[in-house]
């Protein structure tokens, strides 16, 4: 296996023009996309359609009128929204189709759609993410990064290292051995890392640490989340 990582949002826009054809890419936005699409599914939502902008979701909306649309700003969901973006709110949310809006994690996510497999990765599913690894043991395998706004967010960091950590007999690129630093450097305490990311202090500025909390927990859920043709669900 080979692994590569792309580690910012300035990186994962130049991947469109990669042939990733026999890669698997892995997005992870631990704070808090992937972590709430992860939770969602667990819980029997069936698909979410990420989306990068509310005129988009907007659109969508209208060719599936049933179809709930997630989105917030600074911890306030947006006027017309049936829901924010905290994963809390998904635990008990049963079976629905959902838009999800989210500008990092849906650019990233359609950056890697030239690739053999896209899937979705958290903290929450990181075991069974880790076992269908080792199943399938892809030729090529591509940890991106969502970062917040135009920056690198060291929770995604984290979360890509620790991939990195389960394969070590893997030839790693220098992006790659990054991230495995990262892992190292807050292994111990994965909450730790989380408070001290950008994105977990505006969290907690916002009242929202529980969110932190949540997205926190390793392996709590046994899902394997793909995207496919713009859907995320759960194989």
């Amino acid at each position: 296996m080979r692994i590569d990582a792309a580690i910012s949002p300035v990186e994962i826009a130049t991947l469109a023009e990669r042939d990733l054809s026999a890669t698997t890419a892995i997005v992870f936005d631990v704070l808090r996309a992937t972590s709430t699409m992860v939770t969602a599914l667990a819980n029997d939502v069936t698909e979410i359609h990420p989306v990068a902008s509310i005129p988009e979701a907007e659109e969508l909306k209208k060719i599936m009128p049933r179809a709930l649309r997630a989105g917030e700003r600074r911890g306030v969901r947006f006027d017309g929204f049936d829901l924010g973006n905290s994963p809390l709110d998904y635990r008990k949310l049963g079976p629905a189709r959902i838009i999800a809006l989210s500008a990092n994690c849906s650019a990233a996510l359609r950056a890697c759609a030239g690739a053999e497999r896209v899937l979705v990765g958290s903290l929450l599913n990181m075991g069974a993410l880790i076992a269908h690894l080792r199943t399938e043991n892809p030729e090529s395998l591509l940890l991106v990064s969502a970062g917040t706004m135009r920056e690198p967010a060291i929770e995604d960091l984290f979360a890509a290292g620790m991939v990195c950590a389960q394969f070590q007999e893997a030839a790693m690129s220098d992006a790659a051995k990054i991230t495995a630093s990262v892992f190292r450097k807050y292994q111990e305490d994965p909450l730790h890392c989380l408070h001290e990311s950008r994105r977990g202090r505006e969290l907690m500025a916002d009242g929202l640490r529980e969110d932190i909390r949540w997205c926190a927990r390793r392996s709590l859920y046994a899902v394997v989340v793909e995207m496919r043709d713009g859907v995320v669900f759960q194989r």
